[in-house]
């Protein structure tokens, strides 16, 4: 049996957790659901990463401020506008937490809030005195709870995204469960768009900042769509403990939860590149061979990020040469000499590159390759025994045409 195992339920797969979304009139589209409520039994230790964009929203301040001590017990997410760049942002959101305190009877301490939409708009607290007490009515413990809350803090995206698995620890069956957003300005340093994960697992406040930001780096920061790190960009993570198993660092149960962790942030990521704004196929570049972590990280996102290769994909055209600068431009001191490309699909694989020259194949073989909505790009630098992943997504005319017109 694997470490881990996909099940059902999304962020309420874990013991202890409801959700629900709502549509509380910030989208002029009553039919579009606009805020996500996710709810704790328990007061859970907590954990969170964020963007590094000097301009952030204001909900990461409070969450920040709520966080200091470990600990939470809801999450709230509006969707359609963010509030950033607004003068009474961080009233704002700490009222929305007042709100929900009101509504679930907890400690607005113990609400995180978090923002998603168009930046520097306005935003009014009516809306969120209407749709808290909804959600907080609506909240459920299963799959539907989780769906509503994921759709519920959808922007461009083109459909919700959830996931969750069950592993072992301690001879208990525990859970993880994620909800996420993110479609556009995809570029992160230190988290990824808005993503909510919860466990069942009981883990100190410490130890799970400690595997979140163990995780993060390996993964969210390896998904780019557009290269524009987000002002809203939030990671939270939240453990009930209602499993019956204490997580310990340096364990093997430690080591089971990390990988579970990192199952669910690989699913998203994928998930997250594939939906990028117009996009119509799924990039993942799996290095080889690097001298180093950091310079295989480096050199994976480097080629998805590439804005001719992006291009270059979306037209099924094996331009390697595009690949080969990419990595030719990525920061660091390593040899590119010894570098292999070759590119993968359902279809078949095609060898391009080697030592860093043309490798003969076939230009038909390759189109036909390409043509598949998901492409491996494999790259070995020949030059040690470090691996990484990225994640991205080819760039069409239609991400221009969102982005044009994104306000209106």
């Amino acid at each position: 049996m694997e470490m881990f195992q996909p099940v059902a339920g999304g962020v309420c797969a874990a013991k202890g957790f409801s959700a629900a979304g709502v549509h509380c009139g910030i989208r002029r589209n009553h039919s579009k659901l606009d805020l996500a409520l996710i709810k704790a039994d328990v007061r859970c230790a907590g954990a969170g990463c964020y963007t590094t964009n000097k301009v952030y929203g204001a909900p990461i301040t409070v969450d920040r401020e709520h966080l200091a001590d470990g600990y939470a017990q809801a999450i709230l997410v509006n969707s359609g506008n963010a509030n950033t760049c607004a003068p009474n942002g961080v009233q704002l959101a700490n009222d929305t937490c007042g709100l929900v305190a009101k509504a679930l009877g907890i400690d607005a301490a113990d609400v995180l809030p978090a923002s998603t939409g168009v930046i520097g708009q306005a935003m009014e607290l009516a809306p969120f005195e209407a749709g808290v007490p909804a959600a907080a009515a609506r909240l459920r413990a299963d799959a539907e709870g989780s769906r509503e809350a994921a759709t519920a803090i959808m922007t461009t995206d083109t459909h919700p995204k959830e996931y969750a698995v069950a592993f072992t620890a301690g001879g208990r069956t525990c859970h993880i469960g994620a909800i996420a957003k993110g479609s556009g300005m995809i570029h992160p340093n230190m988290a990824t768009m808005l993503l909510f994960m919860t466990t069942d697992a009981g883990v100190e406040p410490a130890v799970l900042q400690q595997a979140l930001s163990t995780v993060v780096p390996a993964t969210f920061n390896q998904i780019s769509v557009d290269g524009d790190t987000s002002t809203n960009d939030t990671v939270l993570l939240l453990a009930s403990g209602l499993a019956g198993v204490q997580i310990l660092p340096g364990t093997p149960d430690y080591a089971a939860f990390l990988a579970a962790l990192t199952a669910v942030a690989e699913h998203l990521c994928r998930e997250l590149a594939a939906d990028g704004e117009g996009a119509t196929k799924l990039l993942e570049c799996t290095v080889t061979g690097a001298p180093d972590l950091e310079t295989a990280r480096a050199v994976s996102k480097s080629v998805i990020h590439s804005t001719l290769f992006k291009a270059a994909m979306f037209g099924a055209d094996a331009n390697w040469g595009r690949a080969l600068c990419a990595i030719g431009y990525t920061p660091g001191d390593f040899d590119v000499s010894r570098t292999a490309v070759r590119l993968r699909s359902r279809a078949g694989e095609v060898f391009v590159c080697e030592n860093a020259a043309y490798h003969p194949y076939s230009e038909e073989e390759a189109a036909k390759v390409l043509q598949e909505d998901e492409i491996g790009i494999l790259v070995d630098l020949g030059s040690g025994d470090a691996t990484a992943k990225a994640w991205g997504c080819d760039l069409t005319y239609d991400y221009v045409k969102i982005n044009g017109d994104y306000r209106t």
